[in-house]
């Protein structure tokens, strides 16, 4: 359950002023179809996100724990920083019509954007700490939503109320006290 929670909080956080979460504004101001929308978010993030969490699980077959520790740590360390930085999204090509309806757009669109994205390494780096898939998928997934969902049915009045660095700045702090946690063996 630790898993679980730690991957939801973490991912609702770190997607607060995610590319994909302005991707998530793009397509809802573009189509104002907030249903097909979610749903493709929603599936895109448990496709990308199931991966990203098998690729963890895999990484501790492969690595004995000492290596693994320090990748993590140093992993999670670096997260911190990368939350410090502000995303930006290309929306070249924002007038042309959808060739596979909202919902296809919305999946190709976000599991490409979740490609080596902050929420997909955190996903492996998740997995791979807690050896629970499913958890981590779980969570990771509902971060997700929790972030983009809201995002889609209001829009860009939300956007202006949230402070994005400061959410950036308390992701960064959490990552930051995870990566020490693990470097040093704390709860180990």
């Amino acid at each position: 359950m630790e898993a679980f929670l730690i991957s939801t909080g973490l991912v609702a956080l770190a997607e607060m002023g995610d590319k994909t979460q302005l991707l998530a504004l793009i397509l809802a101001l573009r189509f104002r179809k907030p249903w097909p929308i979610v749903a493709g978010i929603l599936v895109a993030t448990l496709a990308n996100h199931a991966l990203a969490g098998a690729l963890g699980a895999w990484v501790t077959t492969v690595l004995g724990p000492v290596w693994l520790r320090w990748i993590l740590g140093l992993s999670f360390l670096a997260m911190a920083v990368w939350m410090l930085i502000p995303d930006k999204i290309d929306d070249e090509g924002a007038d042309r019509a959808p060739r596979w309806g909202v919902f296809g757009t919305t999946v190709i669109a976000f599991f490409l954007a979740e490609m080596g994205d902050k929420t997909q390494i955190a996903t492996v780096m998740l997995a791979a700490q807690y050896q629970s898939w499913a958890w981590v998928v779980a969570g990771t997934t509902l971060g997700m939503m929790l972030a983009n969902a809201p995002v889609v049915w209001l829009g860009e009045r939300m956007t202006r109320r949230i402070p994005i660095r400061l959410v950036h700045l308390v992701s960064a702090g959490i990552f930051l006290v995870l990566g020490l946690a693990v470097l040093l063996g704390w709860g180990a």
